[in-house]
Formats: C-alpha cells, structure tokens, sequence
C-alpha cells in the first residue's frame, strides 16, 4: 500500500512539474528579451511580427480547444503566452514612441491603411485588431463548431502558424549562405524545448495536429542546426541572438 501510494505521488509530482514547464516554457525566453529592451532601451531587435504570429496562432489554439477539448495546460499555456504577447508590444511601442527623434504622424488601426499594418504606433491599436479577429473566429466557432473540417483546420491552422516561426530563420540564413548573427546556444534551446513538447504532445495524445507540427518545428531547428555546419567556413564566431519567440 505504501509503495503504490508513493509511486502515485511521484507520478503526481512529475505530471505537475511536466504541465508547468508546457504552461510557462514557452513565456520564459521573453523574459530576458524584456529586460533586454528595457536596459537598452531599443527594441529594434525584436520583430512585433513575432507577436502577430503568435497571438494569432494561439487565439485560434484556444477557439479550438471549444471544438476538441485538448488538455487544460496546453490551453492555459495559450493564454499566457497572449499575455506575454501583449505586455512585449506595449514596451516596444512604449520604447519606440519615446525614441523618436522627429515626431512621425500616428498610425492607427482605425485607418484602415494596410502599408502600415501591425506598425501602428500605439498600443490600443494591437488589441483593437486581436479582438476584432478573435471576434469573427468565435462567430464563426459558434456557428461551425459542430462540423468536425472546421474544428480540424482551426487547430491545424493554429499549430501549423506556431511552428513555422523558424522558416524565415532558416530562409535567411540560406539566402546569405551565412548562419552570423545567430546563437547556436539559442537554436540548440529551441530544439531541447520543441522536442520536450512535441513528446509531452505524444505521451500525453494531445490532438494529432500538435503532434505533427510539432514534429515539424522540431525539424525545422535541426535544419537550422545543420545550417550552423554547412555554412562555417562563411560565418563569423561572433554571434547573437536573432530569433526571440
């Protein structure tokens, strides 16, 4: 009786310390990456793109959850990485709007101007346009979360946009035939992190989208990896860190 409840315990305690690294591993990269900005104030380094991709990948994460209940810390590491995704924008135009040498017109989302979209420069707006897109997604969940295609390509959409951060990495460094001015130690972090996920996604048989695309951002920071050998003799030993989701 003993030894069952204490193997129950320990299984106990590394589901929760497994659930917490699912739900906060992605956000902790971002923590050094605000500080970052915010000792230097410059956020010129960092892509508010990065951002976009991000909220939209885990508004449609969490719409898909509605459809197919995947497990509750998958959904909960969607919500804190909204989070983290908003607190970034507010710092980098915070930081931007303060930095700037001449005054420029203000963009906003209600100009409908698409050359300056997700450049606006203030803070309202980003939020403006995640509300305005997870709106119409929930209208269409609400309406459509019976039909199975639909609530099978939310999910595919949502996890395919996740892990394809890496492509315009890999497309970089392929054009320059270079991998200078990227971190190896960051790369090898982001492949130790995606695999941890991608087999948590499999023992744990989450929805087969996260499986896959898993799976697929795996291979893609190995290719990257790889990158790193090939292009060695082009590439210079000072490196820093180009990727920040």
């Amino acid at each position: 009786m003993y030894n069952a409840y204490e193997q129950l315990t320990i299984k106990d305690i590394a589901n929760w310390i497994a659930s917490g690294a699912i739900i906060f591993g992605g956000i902790v990269p971002y923590v050094p990456q605000y500080k970052e900005i915010k000792k230097r104030d410059n956020a010129e380094g960092f892509s508010l793109y990065v951002c976009l991709t991000l909220l939209i990948a885990n508004t449609l994460r969490i719409y898909f959850w509605f459809g197919k209940h995947y497990e509750i810390p998958l959904l909960l590491q969607s919500i804190f990485m909204i989070i983290t995704m908003f607190i970034m924008i507010k710092l980098c135009i915070n930081v931007q709007n303060r930095n700037q040498v001449i005054k420029v017109k203000e963009r906003v989302f209600s100009d409908f101007d698409a050359n300056f979209f997700w450049k606006w420069t203030d803070f309202q707006s980003y939020i403006d346009f995640i509300l305005l897109f997870a709106t119409l997604v929930g209208i269409l969940t609400y309406l459509l979360v019976d039909v199975q295609i639909f609530v099978e390509t939310v999910g595919l959409l949502a996890v395919l946009t996740e892990a394809m951060l890496g492509v315009p990495q890999f497309l970089r460094n392929f054009c320059n035939k270079s991998t200078n001015g990227m971190s190896i130690i960051m790369v090898a972090m982001w492949t130790l992190g995606d695999a941890f996920k991608t087999c948590y996604f499999i023992i744990r048989e989450a929805p087969i989208q996260f499986q896959v695309c898993g799976t697929l951002q795996v291979l893609i920071d190995i290719a990257i990896l790889m990158q790193v050998y090939i292009y060695q003799n082009s590439t210079s030993h000072t490196r820093v860190p180009v990727r920040v989701d």
